[in-house]
């Protein structure tokens, strides 16, 4: 995404024109929904004006495309400012400038590491080449259009307040950085310096093309470490280590270092889901043990362990590369400081006792304290998900200081899983009730979150996401028993209702079942997906976790008696039922909070309660959509969902939940554009253009053509046979389906129609909204045993979604039910 982007010639006339800093804000504000602080606003005034500065010059192009604030694909990291054009021989050129309001730093002995002074005092943080170099990586490493355009990536940093007589920052310490990413300083010689490196690789301008190939390319599918180990392991660069992640990563070496020299050490690097602590983790242990440091890679969970010795498979090392990895429950009565480091990773799930009846051993933080000179943790205290799990950062401290140990404290806070989206994780936490933040809602077009009708459903999403690299999985709530583990046939996840059944993963696949190509279609739980990840996950919320008039309510009771992460819980509850009610609060949350942020791009959730489903749809609110954006559509089909004013007459606020919820689906939904009739191919390339009426009535088991004369092209829909556009009109779906709203439906699906949101057909139905016997409305339907076998209707009813009460459910009894003809299902709304 980028926040400003213009040609030189209109940016110098914002700058020296007009309030640039006001332009960025206005347009941060209109792509984000985010605020900016007031010292990012005067550090857009000040570092703006110093670049029109440079480029006020005849020797860089008028028609150079300029770019602020880009955020780069799969990160919460923004690159300050681009310029872009041709080079000498004609190729696609960005150059990248990070831009700084430093006026002193110091060197320090960690490699791209300084300190200098920040608003809240002295702090070490990464040198501004090295930032600026790892942007550039960042961008190769996740923005296809630069390796597939030939785009010429060049990087520096811009320090315009910074004295130029003997600059630490040039120190020849960090030569080899400077190297890479030009450092430029304040004074009209470093300005021209700069002006003569960004002509260098800016000859020519492109006008805007570079960076609508930049803001439009493709997202490179990113790696996991899962699938990086063996470069990893073998020295290889896999994973650029960004700001946060390099400043934990050279002060564990520092200390490494300290530690050997014989003062025991213990650094404690507390980090929320997708900010990189298994990458530093794995990252340390190379370097550890390429130092020749004895140092091994723990964890409690076997899952991430097993997964990386299987992706060691056939690799001559394996055998030495397997002996880096441990349990933390192996170190019971190891020496004292055995080992020069030890890297606990996922420190949140270490227990008390060891062993397979947990007997063995006194406390998993003391002894793998006293089995090494150096101890780092990475925890996430909102991922403890059993009574038994004792890794809190008071517990390490406790430990810590009673071995004489120094203890240090750091914190990963860089977003590199679901889609970099911080606001994701802090609206989870908001929904979920785990902590109050601002993010009260969320705009799906930050991350892939969608409330799916049934779980069949969820089902075909994932496995149609899995088919592209196997990186599609499901998980579940502790909620249902495992039959499957004494009888192979029996089915541990059954929904009656949605004719849904499925097995616990540990059945097939075990602590593989992430990797393992033919375990998509079992059911994952906590302790083989935690610590782990994959492209999209799809979690199944049971009745262990239900939303009641707003209030996020935990029943574990609701949980199968097979599940042992809350076991001792009924006797905590006679000693203390307050505090057994909060733990058990604190695990299910936590529980469903890790599921939800196991996927790297999006997150599909099917709730067994209705009302916890619409609660989770009502917190899925976006930036309205303007009109002018479907102006490659027939006016008469243009509708502009703006936000209603305010009584103080401030417009763009939204007065009720559902106005919110129009303007998301408008926000997000695909566009369609009307294409020659003759120059489609039907149901490949394009999809009919109808009403309901003739769509009910069009559609046979053939699903051909149908004579329809429109025929359209909606952006973003995987188009298949039997889809059609037409418009629903009237109320009583507007929950879902705003009155006017251009939809997406499939005609004769197949499957289960339970949950679904159906175009219903029978002769006792009169419905005035659609002037015919047919009607749209959530499907739902009782089935009974059926004499000789199978199953029969017992009834079917066809509910509203409306904010009128006045409309009531459609209910056909036995002998009219198996008369209801299912037309087709919606797929998605179109703005």
């Amino acid at each position: 995404m980028i926040v400003y982007e213009n040609t030189k010639r209109e940016f110098l006339d914002d700058v020296f024109k007009e309030d640039i800093e006001q332009i960025i804000l206005e347009a941060f504000s209109r792509r984000t929904g985010r605020k900016v602080s007031q010292q990012e606003i005067k550090a857009w005034a000040a570092s703006l004006q110093f670049m029109g500065k440079v480029l006020n010059d005849p020797s860089i192009p008028e028609d150079c495309g300029v770019a602020i604030e880009y955020t780069i694909p799969q990160t919460a990291k923004r690159v300050d400012f681009l310029v872009t054009g041709h080079t000498a021989d004609g190729s696609p050129s960005l150059v990248v400038v990070e831009l700084k309001q430093w006026e002193a730093a110091e060197v320090t002995s960690k490699d791209a590491i300084v300190r200098t002074r920040f608003a809240g005092g002295s702090a070490e943080t990464s040198h501004p080449s090295y930032q600026a170099w790892t942007y550039v990586a960042l961008l190769k490493g996740f923005n296809a259009a630069v390796e597939e355009g030939g785009i010429e990536l060049r990087s520096c940093a811009y320090l315009h307040n910074y004295p130029t007589h003997g600059s630490p920052l040039n120190d020849p310490f960090y030569k080899s950085h400077v190297d890479k990413a030009p450092l430029f300083l304040s004074g009209s010689d470093e300005r021209r310096r700069l002006r003569a490196f960004i002509a260098q690789h800016v000859r020519t301008g492109d006008g805007k093309h570079t960076l609508y190939r930049i803001e439009h390319g493709r997202i490179r599918p990113s790696r996991s470490l899962a699938d990086a180990l063996v470069g990893m392991l073998e020295n290889a660069s896999e994973f650029v280590l960004v700001d946060d992640q390099k400043l934990v990563f050279e002060e564990a070496i520092h200390l490494a270092h300290r530690a050997a020299a014989g003062a025991k050490q213990v650094l404690i690097v507390e980090g929320g889901p997708g900010t990189g602590k298994s990458v530093v983790a794995v990252n340390l242990l190379v370097r550890l043990i390429g130092g020749g440091m004895t140092a091994k890679y723990v964890t409690k969970n076997a899952a991430p362990r097993e997964v990386y010795l299987a992706k060691l498979q056939g690799h001559p090392r394996r055998t030495e590369f397997a002996h880096l990895f441990a349990s933390s429950g192996s170190f019971i009565e190891r020496p004292d400081e055995e080992f020069g480091a030890l890297v606990v990773d996922e420190a949140h799930r270490l227990r008390e006792k060891s062993g397979m009846i947990s007997n063995r051993g006194e406390n998993q933080i003391k002894e793998l304290i006293a089995a090494a000179r150096l101890s780092v943790f990475f925890i996430d205290q909102s991922q403890k998900v059993t009574l038994k799990d004792i890794g809190t950062k008071a517990a390490i401290r406790q430990w810590a200081r009673k071995a004489g140990a120094q203890v240090h404290e750091m914190e990963l806070a860089s977003q590199f899983r679901c889609n970099g989206s911080d606001g994701y994780l802090a609206w989870l936490d908001h929904t979920l009730q785990v902590r109050q933040t601002a993010n009260e809602f969320l705009d799906p077009s930050e991350f892939d979150f969608r409330v799916i009708d049934s779980p069949t459903e969820l089902r075909r999403l994932i496995e149609e996401k899995n088919a592209e690299r196997n990186r599609a999985r499901i998980v579940a709530g502790y909620c249902w028993p495992w039959p499957s583990k004494n009888d192979a046939k029996a089915w541990d996840i059954v929904l009656p209702e949605h004719e849904f059944r499925a097995r616990w993963n540990l059945t097939v696949d075990g602590n593989l079942w992430m990797i393992n190509p033919n375990s998509v279609r079992e059911i994952g739980c906590i302790h083989t997906c935690q610590g782990l990840e994959v492209d999209y996950i799809g979690v199944i919320v049971g009745d262990d976790l239900v939303v009641r008039d707003g209030k996020v309510i935990t029943e574990p009771t609701a949980r199968a008696r097979s599940d042992s992460s809350v076991k001792g819980l009924k006797k905590l509850a006679k000693q203390d039922a307050a505090a057994a009610a909060r733990e058990a609060d604190v695990i299910i949350k936590n529980t469903y909070r890790t599921l939800m942020t196991r996927g790297m791009k999006g997150c599909y959730v099917y709730c067994t309660d209705a009302e916890t489903a619409q609660f989770l749809r009502s917190r899925l609110i976006a930036k309205s959509t303007p009109v002018e954006a479907y102006a490659d559509t027939p006016p008469e089909w243009r509708r502009r969902w703006a936000p209603t004013a305010d009584p103080s007459g401030q417009p763009g606020t939204a007065v009720s939940a559902l106005h919110g919820a129009f303007e998301a689906q408008a926000a997000n939904a695909p566009r369609f554009r009307i294409l020659d009739r003759h120059a489609v191919r039907p149901f490949e390339t394009a999809i009919p253009v109808t009403t309901l009426k003739i769509a009910a009535g069009a559609f046979g088991a053939s699903q051909d053509d149908a004579g329809f004369t429109q025929w359209a092209a909606p952006d973003g829909v995987v188009i298949g046979p039997g889809m059609f556009i037409a418009q629903v009109v009237g109320e009583s779906m507007n929950r879902r389906v705003p009155n006017g709203a251009w939809c997406v439906f499939r005609a004769n699906p197949a499957g289960t129609r339970n949950g679904k949101i159906v175009i219903a057909q029978h002769r006792s139905i009169e419905d005035p909204e659609t002037g015919g016997s047919y009607t749209l409305k959530r499907y739902a339907s009782e089935k009974v045993a059926a004499e000789g076998g199978g199953w029969r209707h017992a009834r079917i009813v066809l509910s509203p979604e409306s904010s009128d009460s006045a409309f009531r459910p459609i209910v056909l009894e036995p002998s009219e039910a198996a008369e209801v003809t299912i037309v087709a299902e919606l797929v998605s709304v179109l703005a």
